[in-house]
């Protein structure tokens, strides 16, 4: 299936790959540096595993794409998002507080004295399918949103150690020549890797040639190659899905347009010939208009 040099990294099992390894890692730490932008930075992590229980068998499993350890102790969740979200909001607040909740040592409440460690929750959202109003994620047409406990009133942080960061892919239009960041960067090559040919010059010598080279499709196991196909296969069926509804909507769309705008032509050769002091039955017998709705005119 796979007729491009580079694959997508935004794929469940390429996004693993790239990110989710201790040889790695070096990739998702200056990502998540940049995502975090100063508010602070990671010199180290390790990798946790992404299933959680909750204390019964009846309790819902959370289960992360990759879940890490800063080395200052702070838990990251780090989710890619691609298809119409369900209670995206209600599910990232139910990930954030099973890693919480299970920090409590059992048995040793009273000495515990609630030392939670700092929990985020980071999710780069490449979706095409529109989203329902109580999923939306922050303001129109923005790509990066922060989100935190804070005061209505002044917007002042209530709680420090507990931070939501939404990347919404969809709405980062830069051009190459525009990312003057290292965030812009990354989210640029994430979005545009598989449509190059080669490593471009200018990322030649950074983290980033690295991060192309591993990137090649022909570096993928048979297995990784396997899952990788099944699911880039997904993403165009859901595409086309998509692509056929939005046509069957627009056609649909222009056909009550043309109802409408007939209908409306009929109206006003109805008012015409009501001015003439044409009948009620004469009126609806020529424009075909019920006479319920004459007698509105």
């Amino acid at each position: 299936m796979q007729t491009k040099k580079y694959v997508d990294p935004l794929m469940d099992t390429s996004f693993k790959r790239l990110f989710g390894s201790d040889p790695n890692k070096k990739f998702l730490i200056n990502l998540l540096n940049a995502i975090f932008d100063g508010r602070k930075t990671l010199i180290d992590l390790e990798y946790n595993k992404n299933e959680h229980y909750g204390v019964n068998n009846e309790d819902g499993a959370a289960i992360f794409d990759l879940l890490c350890t800063s080395n200052n102790g702070e838990k990251i969740i780090v989710e890619i998002q691609h298809s119409e979200p369900v209670n995206f909001k209600k599910r990232s607040i139910f990930y954030t507080s099973r890693l919480i909740s299970e920090q409590a040592p059992k048995g040793k409440m009273a000495d515990w004295k609630y030392e939670i460690s700092e929990v985020y929750f980071i999710a780069l959202i490449d979706q095409k399918e529109p989203v329902h109003t109580k999923d939306k994620i922050g303001v129109e047409g923005r790509y990066l949103h922060y989100v935190s406990l804070c005061y209505p009133e002044t917007g002042e942080i209530f709680y420090q150690d507990l931070g939501y960061i939404y990347v919404d892919l969809t709405n980062f239009g830069k051009k190459d020549e525009e990312c003057s960041t290292n965030l812009d960067r990354w989210l640029y090559e994430l979005k545009h890797m598989p449509e190059r040919e080669n490593c471009p010059p200018h990322l030649k010598g950074t983290i980033y040639e690295t991060f192309y080279h591993l990137g090649e499709y022909a570096r993928l196991t048979r297995e990784e190659r396997k899952m990788y196909d099944q699911e880039l296969k997904r993403k165009w069926d859901n595409a086309a899905v998509l692509a056929n509804a939005e046509q069957k909507a627009q056609a649909r769309g222009e056909e009550i347009g043309e109802i409408r705008g007939k209908h409306e032509s009929r109206v006003e050769i109805a008012r015409k010939l009501r001015s003439k002091g044409i009948t009620t039955d004469e009126i609806a017998e020529l424009t075909g208009l019920p006479a319920e709705e004459l007698e509105k005119i």
